[in-house]
């Protein structure tokens, strides 16, 4: 039942961000007399238009509904201050110590949450600091003492502390941006000087469009994920110094012990306390840095 909930909140997601997107480029052609078309009849000017609205739309709006996605994706129960007494003891740690480190550090109470999983994984995703929400899965309440959860949390307090999911949605909206121009423009080359199409576009330029989509796509991932591995060990350097190296360490070994004693299910892309252990070219592609050298990081690199 999860897996079509997904799919159909995916589908959803991705009307919308068409629509979106439609109504942007009507109110500016209608009313404001910009040209923007996706390649460059008129233009270089209207072909990074077009590329930089559809490269940044998709992407806040994502981010801008992704605490209802998330809720809804997971079926995260939200819990409530006026309730703390009825939880169990780890998840009543679980909601203060988001608590104390908001109000600690001058942010908007986030929204908390628990979702069924057998995984021990933790996200925390919205739009600004002050709209957030910390989720995590039972299976990490119940897998974990209270001081490794401390540091899962105190590591997920340190992404939106950081800003992080707005840095990721802005590098995201560039890297797109980029992608969908360039491809055009090496499709309009190839269409042109190579393939001598001089009546509109022919087949090689749609066909040379997609396939730059795609290898301009990948290297464009692989930017991304080393900036998201570089946002996780800015995450558990923040939750060194929220409460402590020593938990944030007793989290990852935890991690690794869960990990060496049975496989682990990925619970999707919102799942951000991921569990990665590839190593050399395939390493490039994951948004997490494996968990040894996470724990080495902190170990070797980061002193308090």
């Amino acid at each position: 039942m999860n897996f079509f909930k997904r799919i159909f909140l995916f589908l959803l997601t991705n009307i919308a961000i068409i629509l979106v997107i439609t109504a942007i480029i009507f109110v500016l052609e209608r009313y404001f007399g910009i040209q923007i078309t996706p390649n460059i009849s008129n233009g270089y000017q209207g072909l990074f238009l077009f590329a930089l609205i559809f490269g940044f739309a998709g992407s806040f709006l994502s981010l801008a509904i992704s605490r209802w996605m998330a809720k809804r994706a997971y079926d995260i129960k939200l819990l409530s201050e006026s309730r703390l007494m009825d939880y169990d003891q780890k998840t009543q740690l679980f909601y203060t110590t988001v608590a104390g480190l908001a109000k600690q550090n001058g942010i908007v109470m986030p929204e908390v949450g628990v979702y069924m999983s057998e995984d021990p994984n933790a996200f925390a995703t919205g739009p600004s600091k002050n709209r957030s929400l910390v989720a995590v899965s039972t299976g990490l309440l119940t897998s974990m003492t209270s001081s490794e959860v401390e540091g899962v949390i105190a590591h997920e307090m340190s992404h939106i502390l950081n800003g992080d999911m707005v840095t990721m949605t802005l590098l995201q909206g560039v890297l797109n941006t980029f992608v969908i121009f360039f491809a055009r423009i090496i499709g309009e080359i190839i269409d042109k000087t190579i393939l001598k199409n001089d009546e509109g576009h022919g087949w090689g330029y749609f066909i040379s469009v997609m396939v730059m989509e795609m290898v301009l796509g990948i290297l464009a991932s692989l930017v991304l994920m080393a900036f998201s591995r570089h946002r996780e060990y800015r995450a558990d350097e923040g939750s060194s110094r929220l409460v402590g190296k020593d938990k944030m360490i007793l989290a990852l070994k935890r991690l690794q012990h869960v990990v060496a004693s049975r496989e682990i299910v990925d619970d999707g892309k919102l799942a951000t306390f991921k569990i990665h252990s590839e190593k050399g070219f395939l390493h490039l592609f994951m948004s997490h840095p494996s968990l040894d050298d996470r724990i080495k990081n902190l170990e070797n690199n980061y002193q308090l």
